[in-house]
């Protein structure tokens, strides 16, 4: 039997973050825009972490608003992917409720992070430890689901939901994921998006020794500087970003502001290491392939690039080979930059942070440009917009993550 299901289009109508440069998205990009960094020095040398620069919020999203039965269940990442997906809500619907466009079993909820409630986790064994007693919490405060669950409660969405789990690519997936949920029928509205937040020094150690952050002890300005040739890890901040999807024609029939279109999506896996990316960058070249395919797009009509970008010795030569093997000759033509370089890793929120980015670079018509780029390295010989940000007519942008188990994501973004 032959499926003659039209695939439907699918627009953003809002978004949020939250993240070391601002409480709101138009504070970060803002941020950026000024050039400024959203990390600072932090000595954990006595507690064996070599590594010196975090992007840590100075203070939480006011949450006086959400009821206590939701806010004293969610771990920090959950609370700041809610008060992102309360800036989103805010920018779709205004004061209005979901409910007075959409059933709301048609409406989901895709929430990720990549280590979800670790710092609580620890915090609650240790109280355990030293008491015998944890949080009556504990259990909600560790559950890798509570993002999602919260804003699954807190707009009453009762349609599709999951939490997905893929390290550096999480957020990406999750809004590719409800791309394809909304585009096959399955739902008309969704939240997505993720969170993270790692400050316990446990949880920070466990990442520091795998040499996988910044080892620059003093120069800010060298401690996240993706495809330099000093480059040397990259900064591990906290952060969220989450965006509303909606069905194309509904989106329209509400009078919605459409912000931008996600036309392409692509997920393929390296099934190669833990941490390095595949030496073959098959994975990689499928993904921005197949995210090109379903845009209708060829890699010319790119206009923009937002990279993964970590300012790691691996991954910044790694998918500059991959650009050049998916874009061919156009690799060359096509400005690319990391704004990891501004706003440090936000790990499972750095995907759809930096969508976030893209659709703010759309409405601008600017190409933020990557940061401290002022050695680079000869065999990462793209356009990075090492030079400033750079004003350019943008009609489809494209944004690559990459995460840890080889988890490789793309999206395209363009203009409706």
């Amino acid at each position: 039997m032959t499926n003659t299901v039209k695939q439907r289009r699918v627009v953003v109508t809002g978004y949020g973050s939250v993240t070391p440069m601002g409480m709101t998205a138009q504070q970060s990009w803002e941020a950026i825009m000024d050039y400024k960094l959203g990390y600072r020095y932090y000595d954990k040398s006595a507690q064996g972490i070599k590594s010196r620069f975090f992007g840590l919020l100075e203070a939480e999203p006011n949450m006086k608003s959400v009821p206590a039965a939701i806010r004293r269940r969610l771990p920090r990442y959950a609370r700041l992917a809610l008060a992102a997906a309360r800036e989103a809500m805010t920018m779709a619907f205004a004061e209005k409720s979901v409910a007075d466009y959409y059933d709301l079993l048609d409406c989901g909820t895709i929430i990720g992070s990549g280590w979800a409630g670790q710092d609580e986790t620890h915090d609650n064994y240790e109280g355990y430890l030293e008491t015998g007693l944890g949080t009556p919490f504990g259990c909600f405060l560790s559950m890798p689901n509570a993002g999602t669950a919260a804003c699954s409660l807190y707009w009453g969405l009762r349609g599709y939901q999951n939490s997905p789990i893929a390290a550096c690519a999480t957020g990406t997936i999750a809004i590719g994921d409800a791309f394809e949920i909304i585009r096959s029928g399955r739902a008309s509205m969704m939240l997505a998006g993720a969170g993270e937040s790692l400050r316990s020094n446990a949880a920070v150690w466990n990442i520091d020794i795998l040499g996988a952050l910044a080892r620059e002890q003093e120069d800010a300005s060298k401690a996240s500087c993706p495809f330099s040739l000093d480059r040397n890890g990259f900064v591990l901040s906290e952060g969220a970003a989450v965006l509303c999807l909606e069905e194309r024609d509904g989106a329209i029939a509400r009078g919605a502001n459409i912000l931008g279109e996600i036309k392409g999506y692509g997920n393929y896996s390296d099934a190669f290491d833990f941490t390095a990316p595949a030496e073959d960058k098959v994975a990689r070249v499928k993904t921005i392939q197949h995210a090109l395919q379903q845009a209708g797009l060829s890699a010319d009509e790119i206009d923009y690039v937002n990279l993964h970008g970590t300012s790691t010795q691996l991954n910044d030569l790694n998918e500059t080979q991959a650009i050049k093997q998916a874009f061919g000759a156009a690799a060359y033509t096509t400005p690319l930059s990391s704004t990891k370089s501004y706003s440090g890793h936000l790990i499972a929120a750095a995907g759809s942070f930096e969508s976030i980015i893209c659709l703010q670079a759309l409405e601008h018509q600017m190409m933020p440009a990557t940061c401290n780029l002022k050695n680079a390295d000869p065999q990462c010989d793209l356009d990075y917009i090492s030079e400033g940000h750079r004003p350019k007519i943008l009609r489809n942008t494209l944004n690559l993550s990459f995460g840890f188990g080889g988890a490789n994501a793309a999206l395209v973004i363009g203009l409706d």
